[in-house]
């Protein structure tokens, strides 16, 4: 496992010396995309040209299993990348959380080895990204339960897949979709079905114009009729079986999302705390930075920021040494830190007044982006409910 602290393989970012560790890797991209992520969020254009800086560093391949050519990383590697990379261009880190969490889910899922192998190698060869298209326009995310209207039928040539999809995270630069979707069997299963982006009948809608998280131009998706091999059905299972979530794949959403939206509230603090240091009002005299109210406020914000990420980092090695948190407790871990990166965030912004939300300075794009945090399955009040229901032993 590739540990903040060990040489990360096949890193050209250093021409002499020893290789960069993960941790130096990824610092060294981050202020780099960090330079053009201001253009990205206003263009909103797919920041094409990270993904080949990621590729070149190996942390495409960061978690991908050794034998495929990857860096053989858990989860402490992959929050490690995610939330580094979301200080510079958290868009970028979004659609990278998304390799990781569907490259930890192949094996655990039993997917079919030479789809795994072909995935891994691709990925540890070049850029080759996979995300998850689950969230249709009647549905909404399947977290809530209910069916997909996506169908996958069943025919002599392979299946053959229709449906809408929305919110497809990176879609520009996917080489692969795992669709989920819902068999024209008598007795019908729910499941992903492995789709190569480039296959014919696939249609792009580009509908995603959002306040925050901008460049991830996650726009809606269209498959009509769409031809896969049989073998590309990598988990199909009967409805019921998806009731009871899964120790490991929820730690891994929750701390990947946890992990983003916690490095863009330190991209927030790092602002904040320049701006005290260097704002020198005429009527004050001094750095607003030598006012105890401010001090107190940074204080805040850094006690927030403290508890994130001691609860990232226990609960990934947890992970990593096998002993996955609960489901709940993964919500909680969430909810928990992105409502701290939230409320960081804000006590900047409150402090700041205008400067604060020019667009001129990030801050106003951190917050806009943090915000984003409460988008994600599951939600906060999910969350809550089940947890206070599990304590009530309902």
């Amino acid at each position: 496992m590739a540990r903040p602290d060990q040489p990360l393989r096949s890193v050209p970012l250093h021409s002499v010396g020893a290789p960069p560790t993960l941790a130096e890797t990824v610092a060294a991209l981050a202020t780099e995309f960090s330079q053009t992520a201001a253009e990205h969020d206003r263009s909103g254009a797919f920041p094409f040209a990270n993904f080949d800086r990621l590729a070149e560093a190996g942390l495409l391949a960061l978690i991908t299993p050794r034998r495929y050519g990857g860096q053989g990383g858990g989860l402490q590697d992959a929050t490690l990348a995610v939330g580094g990379i979301a200080r510079g261009e958290p868009s970028t880190a979004l659609v990278l959380s998304m390799q990781y969490l569907q490259h930890a889910s192949m094996e655990e899922r039993g997917w079919p080895a030479p789809l795994a192998e072909r995935l891994g190698r691709e990925a540890a060869a070049g850029v080759s990204l996979i995300n998850a298209l689950r969230v249709e326009p009647e549905l909404g995310t399947p977290a809530r339960g209910g069916l997909p209207a996506t169908i996958a039928r069943r025919t002599p040539e392979g299946w053959r897949v229709s449906g809408h999809k929305i919110f497809a995270t990176g879609i520009p630069i996917l080489s692969w979709l795992a669709v989920w979707a819902v068999t024209d069997e008598a007795e019908p299963r729910v499941g992903t079905i492995l789709v190569p982006a480039n296959t014919p009948g696939i249609r792009v809608v580009e509908s995603w114009d959002q306040l925050g998280m901008r460049a991830t131009n996650s726009h809606d998706v269209i498959l009509e009729d769409v031809l896969v091999p049989l073998d590309h059905a990598v988990d199909l299972r009967p409805p019921e079986a998806w009731r009871t979530p899964e120790p490991i794949k929820s730690a891994w959403s929750a701390l990947l999302i946890g992990a983003l939206y916690n490095g863009v509230a330190r991209s927030a603090r790092d602002w904040f705390v320049s701006f005290l240091k260097t704002r020198t009002p005429a009527n004050l005299g001094a750095p607003l930075a030598t006012l105890s109210r401010m001090q107190d406020a940074v204080g805040e914000i850094e006690a927030l920021l403290a508890v994130n990420a001691q609860l990232i980092a226990s609960a990934a090695r947890d992970v990593d040494d096998g002993r996955p948190p609960a489901p709940t407790e993964s919500g909680i871990i969430k909810l928990t830190v992105t409502g701290n990166a939230i409320a960081a965030v804000e006590t900047a912004v409150r402090l700041t007044g205008n400067p604060g939300l020019a667009r001129a300075n990030p801050l106003e794009r951190h917050y806009r982006d943090v915000l984003c945090a409460r988008i994600h399955t599951p939600q906060d009040d999910s969350i809550r409910l089940t947890a206070g229901r599990l304590a009530l032993g309902l």
